[in-house]
């Protein structure tokens, strides 16, 4: 097997998104290339060509300061390998061990209600770019969404008769998700006094640009570089309320309960409020 060509068809696959494709790249680059280097190819690959690979990852790197590759960016590349042999070789052939340091729990950086509210106020305004930019950052923190799904919206999309948002997730997956009061409100807003304005054409999305086309995610990243903190508080404030982490699963669109779980801190600290407020033992 061609190690070069089955990386190529591998990045080529139309099940990755572009984001994916970028992030895989070099991994998986550099995987063919320490194969190479060893004079193996894919079809060699087993649990000791893996767990050899793995072990160099986790050793200091050599130069002026060894270092060693956080436990993080080990997984990262090592996930990128592991998606490349389930596409070429098969699922049944990826060796099924442990291969990297455990990580430690990291916590999302969610911003709390009052930070979430200045930023939201910092963006108000009457123009059509200050109503659309406070919709858009609005509706990302009432539903969770991530920036793709916001910037993908159609108008068909958002249903304010039934108050929820129609969302077009990863891998193909449709989801709807509740609409809030003061979401609701901005974007009709923003549809009645700043998108009229904007559009050019029979254009179908629901947020557009200054030039009349659909908003790509790069606009979305100006006003916040990382928008996704607001799906991180969505799910955090709504766990602190009382919500449950299934219901949590289904409205972020997580696949498996386990990407979930990455918020259970929060609702570990609240079940011990709960539990000091009401247990006579406490």
């Amino acid at each position: 097997m061609d190690t070069s060509a089955a990386i190529d068809r591998f990045l080529d696959s139309p099940g990755l998104s572009a984001a994916t494709r970028r992030a895989y790249r070099y991994d998986v680059e550099e995987f063919g290339s320490w194969l190479q280097a060893r004079g193996r190819g894919l079809d060699d690959v087993d649990v000791q060509l893996l767990s050899a690979y793995a072990s160099e990852l986790g050793a200091a790197r050599q130069g002026h300061t060894p270092r060693r590759l956080a436990p993080a960016t080990v997984s990262r590349k090592l996930a990128a390998v592991r998606a490349l042999l389930r596409f070429t070789l098969g699922k049944g052939r990826v060796p099924d061990i442990p291969l990297s340091q455990r990580l430690g729990r990291r916590l999302p950086d969610a911003p709390t209600p009052p930070e979430i509210e200045a930023l939201l106020e910092a963006l108000e305004g009457d123009g059509p770019l200050p109503l659309r930019n406070r919709a858009l950052l609005e509706l990302v923190y009432s539903a969770g969404l991530r920036a793709a799904e916001a910037v993908g919206l159609d108008l068909a999309d958002v249903d304010f008769e039934q108050e929820s948002v129609h969302v077009h997730g990863k891998g193909g997956k449709e989801r709807v998700v509740p609409l809030g009061e003061e979401a609701s409100y901005r974007l009709q807003r923003y549809l009645r006094d700043a998108r009229p304005e904007l559009v050019r054409g029979a254009e179908n999305a629901f947020f557009v640009s200054a030039r009349g086309r659909r908003l790509d995610t790069s606009t979305l990243r100006r006003l916040l570089p990382h928008p996704h903190r607001l799906r991180h508080s969505f799910a955090t404030h709504l766990l602190e309320g009382g919500a449950d982490l299934r219901t949590i699963q289904e409205l972020l669109g997580h696949s498996s309960l386990s990407t979930t779980q990455v918020y259970s801190h929060v609702d570990a600290r609240r079940l011990r409020r709960v539990y000091d407020r009401s247990h006579p033992r406490s």
